[in-house]
């Protein structure tokens, strides 16, 4: 009963000096708003980080062959791997069939999907530009891909010279209607070398640039999808890849699988003298910004935090002049009979009060601050609830630290000089 009783006598002291109470809470007001801002704009930053990996495919890992390195062998034959080893592998060296058979059989409940893909290149249609790449079936639905007309390439197409591009390419480029496209022919070049393909299906492009222009659309270098059979055709390629990507599946610990993964590929290239397989994942890379990107918000809100001292010393300061206002009233009531604990508690009660009205003060703005700040940028503002409650622990905890030297000087008071005080 009595803390509240001090609560209500802390908040009646507020409201018959506000230019004053405001004065001292600016300290606190400024120090847990910039905090609060700060950790807004980061947690929006770091939430909008992540959704952008994740739509890029944050659950794909990555194997890739690499040359292996040759720490534990002498300087020269180190020397002489690097002179003479061959800068693209074998066709003994890639990754096989048998081998990701193999590892879909090893982990089935893990593994969703595996993309074996082979890169033509870039092919030119009179001045335009397209990524020509040779894709399984499985690729579309990995990679999202929204087809509109027709259908995606099959495994069966074989080396049919079958394609699936883009409406923009269609409608820009070869003056056809996306819908009725499906069946038409058209002719590109592949390193100087002519190719005919049939369009086998349509899909939504979408730009990157904002531009609508319809020059500068008919510029923009789409993907154009065709058998990985054709693809490796065309190439000249092995029947093994050089990198694979693996979507797991949702319950997958990408991260964990990653090694996994690695483990089970380089068993593969134990014996191996020159390649070795390598695998990453954007989620790993995820977490790392995501690392960065809370040390640096963290750093700057440390700093910030330095003028909650600032506001700390001016709250000890007006409970000093408070105390000297109020010395005779400390004086009858320890006539009457108070307490060096209720004297203590009362001013201590009222400095944790301002604080923390300073406090609440200084949230609302940080809140609304880092909330603009976060869609100026570009980012969804996501307020950090752990900042919040922090902020209002430190607000109470800045009150205790800081009120308790003026809180105990009035306590110490001797009652008949406080009532003779003038």
């Amino acid at each position: 009963m009595a803390i509240f009783e001090n609560i209500l006598l802390a908040l009646e002291s507020l409201r018959m000096n506000k230019l004053r109470s405001i004065l001292t809470m600016l300290g606190i007001i400024i120090g847990i708003g910039s905090v609060i801002a700060i950790s807004t704009v980061g947690s929006s930053l770091t939430g909008y980080v992540s959704d952008s990996m994740t739509a890029l495919g944050a659950s794909s890992i990555n194997v890739s062959l690499t040359q292996k390195s040759s720490d534990d062998e002498s300087e020269e034959q180190d020397f002489h791997i690097k002179m003479f080893a061959s800068e693209t592998p074998d066709e003994a060296d890639l990754i096989t069939d048998a081998m990701i058979e193999e590892y879909k059989e090893a982990f089935p409940d893990n593994v969703k999907f595996v993309e074996k893909t082979c890169s033509v290149g870039t092919a030119t249609y009179d001045e335009t530009s397209l990524t020509v790449t040779g894709v399984e079936n499985d690729y579309k639905t990995a990679e999202d891909i929204e087809l509109l007309y027709g259908r995606f390439v099959k495994d069966t197409d074989g080396e049919r010279k079958l394609a699936v591009v883009a409406d923009s390419f269609v409608e820009n480029t070869l003056n056809l209607n996306p819908q009725n496209a499906v069946g038409k022919d058209f002719t590109i070049t592949i390193n100087e070398m002519p190719y005919k393909f049939y369009i086998a299906g349509v899909y939504r492009y979408e730009s990157e640039t904002a531009s609508s222009d319809e020059d500068s659309a008919s510029d923009e270098t789409t993907e154009m999808y065709i058998p990985l059979s054709a693809a490796k055709q065309i190439t000249g390629s092995g029947d093994g890849y050089q990198s694979i990507s693996i979507k797991t599946s949702v319950d997958t610990d990408t991260l964990t699988f990653l090694d996994t993964t690695n483990t089970f590929f380089s068993s593969y290239y134990a014996n191996n003298d020159t390649w070795d397989v390598e695998t990453t994942s954007l989620e790993s890379v995820i977490s790392t910004l995501t690392e960065m990107i809370d040390t640096i918000s963290y750093a700057i809100a440390a700093i910030a935090a330095i003028s909650l001292l600032v506001g700390g010393i001016g709250v000890m300061n007006i409970m000093l002049v408070s105390i000297s206002e109020r010395t005779k009233e400390i004086g009858t009531r320890k006539a009457l009979g108070a307490t060096n604990g209720s004297i203590r508690l009362q001013f201590v009660t009222e400095s944790m009060v301002i604080c923390l009205v300073g406090g609440i003060i200084g949230i609302t703005l940080g809140v609304l601050l880092g909330t603009a700040l976060s869609k100026v940028l570009g980012y969804t503002a996501t307020p950090n609830i752990v900042s919040i409650v922090a902020a209002v622990g430190f607000s109470l905890l800045i009150g205790l630290i800081f009120g308790y030297a003026p809180a105990n000087k009035a306590a110490k008071l001797n009652p008949i000089d406080a009532l003779r005080y003038e």
